[in-house]
């Protein structure tokens, strides 16, 4: 059985929505957010104390993208990988990767200097500079989008789990109604998925179950 250690709408969505999105049995975990400040037991499990952590068959990992490219591949029937010997293989893994290095980072860097810091080290400006940075790799993704109905290979696959996450943080981060028309129209397709639908109620409902708190990390409502 596959465990996934979780916080709501965390990175750790991005494995969660890859179960959904494969069908495969799995147990949550819910984590109050930050759970390297509420839970000191998780530092038992993984000593950064973030989220996601995943066992699975003797292998842990803490890596969402990595967790991604990791079950997509070892369950292939699922249809969210993409094969070496494929021509959209190099694509596929750049875009797997841009949705957590390039587009989930600037914001990790909003969350900080726009929430987290108490409020007299708040930094307005630097968070309103990484917000136009991020808006910034964001379109360059326009004018595939606005030919394509997904990232690469001309399906769904693990990369637009890992890019539909970020997008995922930048509508709670109130970023959503910047993005130009075809990411937009990408982000609401996305959101259509039944298996994205089912990992929302999921959190939610294990949240409730296990005595978490079910709306995402404070101000980001």
């Amino acid at each position: 059985m596959i465990t996934l250690h979780h916080c709501v709408s965390a990175r750790s969505f991005r494995p969660l929505w890859m179960l959904e999105e494969l069908g495969l049995p799995y147990e949550l975990k819910m984590l109050p957010f930050p759970p390297r400040v509420h839970d000191a037991a998780y530092l038992q499990l993984n000593p950064l104390g973030t989220v996601p952590t995943l066992f699975d068959d003797g292998a842990c990992m803490t890596e969402s993208a990595a967790i991604c490219q990791y079950l997509a591949a070892r369950h292939p029937a699922g249809g969210m990988d993409v094969a070496p010997d494929q021509p959209v293989y190099a694509a596929y893994l750049n875009y797997l990767h841009f949705g957590e290095a390039t587009l989930t980072f600037p914001q990790t860097l909003i969350l900080r200097y726009a929430h987290f810091e108490s409020p007299e080290r708040r930094q307005p400006q630097v968070a309103e500079d990484y917000a136009k940075w991020f808006l910034a790799r964001l379109r360059t993704l326009e004018p595939l989008l606005a030919q394509e109905a997904f990232v690469c290979a001309g399906r769904f696959t693990a990369a637009d789990v890992s890019v539909g996450y970020a997008l995922l943080l930048a509508s709670h981060l109130g970023l959503a109604d910047r993005f130009k028309p075809a990411v937009q129209g990408y982000w609401q397709r996305l959101q259509q998925r039944p298996a994205y639908l089912r990992a929302l109620a999921v959190q939610h409902e294990a949240a409730l179950a296990q005595g978490v708190c079910t709306v995402p990390a404070p101000d980001l409502r």
